[in-house]
């Protein structure tokens, strides 16, 4: 390993072990969805879904 991998590898670390309590903090405090929320969420991406599937069958 050179050394930019193990400055990459470390700063990474770094990033997760100074983010973790913030992350933690922000899904306790969210929201939660409803079940309209979850639907509006959901038709989209299997319409998503259901063109790229399209498109791969086409070709």
């Amino acid at each position: 390993m050179d050394w930019m991998k193990i400055i990459s590898a470390l700063f990474l670390t770094a990033m997760i072990i100074f983010l973790w309590p913030r992350a933690k903090q922000m899904i306790k405090e969210s929201p939660k969805g409803s079940s309209e929320d979850w639907k509006g969420a959901i038709i989209p991406l299997a319409a998503v879904v259901g063109f790229v599937i399209l498109l791969v069958m086409m070709v």
